[in-house]
């Protein structure tokens, strides 16, 4: 059921067995299984069902370090959250990963990666991917081209590895019909939450303030509380929540915001293959991603470069993702861009500000490049390939200066303070970066496969202008992980320190990033916490009557049901 928050009375109140905090991928996957199990909840989100220019404004703030940019087209504050500019790609983390690593400070999971198969598997049906496995033997049989075929690794020091392509799944279109005949669920549309509310006697969560960008107020009563709002959000609105807590909710000791992370990417070397491999398409994210002659089983799939985890040991180096990347004749004009971007409106990502108006006539204004691009784009002629060059993707080391913070001076049109982001790369990624490309290409000048020259060291010479300055769009670590409450704001169920009924969903709580992409774990995670949720409600003795008794000492006229306190409109699927 979606309730427009903007048409209720002002004031008003109501109660619920759960809230969830924000409606993306985790907040999605958790009141879908939640309506499973009939379990009133109700969803609070900021957006619509469609991006409008006031909401998005929400998200922005200042970089504080690296140039870096984390709000326009890297997230999205409507229904469905940032899936809605997700690329679909879909890779579980590594078993080594999840474990502590004597050369990586901060690093370790409370679990294994065996602990989270089981919900990896099942986020497979939610994101819509094939088959649960990711050996590359297994791929290239079921694929069976010649022009897709796997590169002969024969050191032991590099391994190949596979990703799946999601459709990709948009939560907010593609469960819309579910979410809006749902019994249990209701979802709050331009419902911004501006404070959660502990009674910190109790150790407990008792109320969220929501309120729309029209004015608007209510508050939400609930047993348990569950924040969902993306990797930078989580932290500003703890911290942001310091009415009563002064340090923020989870922050007694200064961790909220703190361990930011994300993937640096850039373009590094010029690869020049031999003519047996010049047109493999198995590496080369220009003739892999979302092509039909790299796919099976219904689904599309990709491989990278990546070194074994014995190597990686030996050489004390951060894990790093590494495929081809061919550069198209006209890529980087003005005319290639566009017509790029039209791509991505056919797959409906969100792109602030996009009018197919607009590109239409910049194409028109270059045709040259915009042919030569979409041509070479589309039938892949090897013989105009400009260069070739290694895209790199490496895991950022935890660092606890690398953080979010609240500004003390910009505020939003909600009145909470905006967000600064201070993202730090130590060296220790560069070196991953820098022995990561030289054993990779080592690999292939061995093996007969490529002649490969390298660019100078990052390590001496720091990040090439080929850095991307939104990273990869994956924000995490800030609310981290740990069973020891002075290393960590939750606990390895996702419980928040301190709290009996407030849980953190999404990537802020990865202690570790690993160099993979982070929208499947992310969902395993929300279906993990949404099982543990489901087992306390259903083992718990108490009733809701002590949470209304709660709700009704603050002095809020709580009605015995939402239809009754609230003059709510439906509305239709899209």
């Amino acid at each position: 059921m979606f309730i427009d928050t903007r048409q209720i009375s002002q004031d008003k109140a109501l109660i619920a067995t759960v809230c969830i905090i924000g409606g993306g991928v985790a907040g999605i996957s958790i009141a879908r299984e939640l309506e499973k199990q009939g379990i009133d909840t109700c969803l609070l989100e900021s957006g619509g069902l469609q991006p409008d220019h006031e909401t998005r404004d929400l998200y922005r703030g200042k970089a504080t370090g690296m140039n870096y940019q984390f709000a326009d087209g890297c997230r999205a504050r409507f229904l469905g959250g940032s899936s809605n500019c997700w690329g679909g790609w879909s890779r579980p983390l590594d078993a080594w990963d999840f474990e502590q690593r004597d050369w990586v400070p901060h690093s370790g999971w409370p679990f294994g990666l065996s602990d989270l198969e089981p919900y990896y598997r099942r986020a497979h049906e939610v994101l819509k991917l094939g088959p649960f496995n990711f050996d590359p033997a297994y791929w290239e049989k079921a694929i069976a081209r010649p022009d897709v075929r796997r590169i002969p690794l024969k050191s032991g020091k590099v391994r190949d590895t596979i990703s799946q392509f999601s459709p990709p799944v948009r939560f907010g279109k593609d469960y819309r019909r579910e979410l809006r005949d749902a019994r249990y669920v209701r979802i709050f549309l331009h419902a911004n939450v501006t404070q959660i509310i502990p009674d910190p006697l109790a150790g407990r969560i008792k109320e969220v303030s929501v309120q729309t960008l029209t004015g608007k107020q209510m508050r939400v009563a609930a047993r348990i509380f569950i924040l969902a709002t993306g990797g930078i959000e989580n932290a500003r609105l703890l911290l942001a929540s310091n009415r009563i807590m002064p340090a923020g909710l989870g922050n007694q000791h200064d961790l909220v915001g703190r361990f930011f992370m994300d993937h640096p990417r850039l373009l590094s070397g010029e690869i020049h293959f031999s003519q047996a491999w010049s047109r493999n398409k198995l590496y080369d994210i220009k003739y892999h991603y979302m092509n039909s002659a790299v796919a099976a089983h219904g689904v599309h799939i990709a491989a990278q470069l990546a070194l074994t985890p014995e190597t990686l040991e030996k050489e004390r180096l951060l894990n790093a993702r590494i495929c081809f990347c061919s550069e198209f004749p006209g890529e980087g004009s003005q005319g290639a861009q566009a017509l790029f971007r039209c791509k991505q409106a056919l797959l409906s990502k969100d792109q602030p500000g996009w009018r197919l108006r607009d590109d239409v006539l910049t194409m028109l204004k270059e045709p040259l490049n915009t042919f030569a691009y979409g041509f070479t784009r589309l039938f892949h002629p090897r013989a105009m390939i400009k260069k070739v060059s290694f895209q790199v993707i490496v895991e950022p080391a935890p660092n606890p200066d690398s953080r979010v913070s609240l500004s003390s001076t910009q505020k939003d049109a909600l009145g909470l303070p905006r967000i600064e982001v201070d993202w730090q790369l130590d060296t220790q990624v560069r070196r991953s970066a820098d022995r990561s490309l030289a054993l990779i290409a080592n690999e292939l000048r061995q093996s007969g496969i490529a002649h490969v020259t390298l660019d100078p060291l990052m390590e001496l010479h720091g990040w090439p202008a080929t850095l991307e300055a939104e990273g990869t769009w994956h924000h995490m670590g800030t609310t981290r992980m740990h069973r020891d409450e002075k290393k960590g704001v939750v606990d390895a169920d996702c419980k928040v320190h301190g709290f009996a009924n407030f849980y953190i969903a999404g990537s802020s709580v990865f202690p570790t990033a690993g160099a993979n992409f982070p929208t499947i774990t992310i969902t395993a995670l929300a279906l993990r916490l949404a099982d543990q949720v489901i087992g306390q409600l259903k083992n718990a003795s108490s009733t809701l009557v002590e949470e209304i008794d709660l709700v009704q000492s603050t002095s809020i006229a709580v009605e015995d049901s939402v239809a009754a306190s609230i003059n709510v409109s439906t509305l239709p699927a899209v």
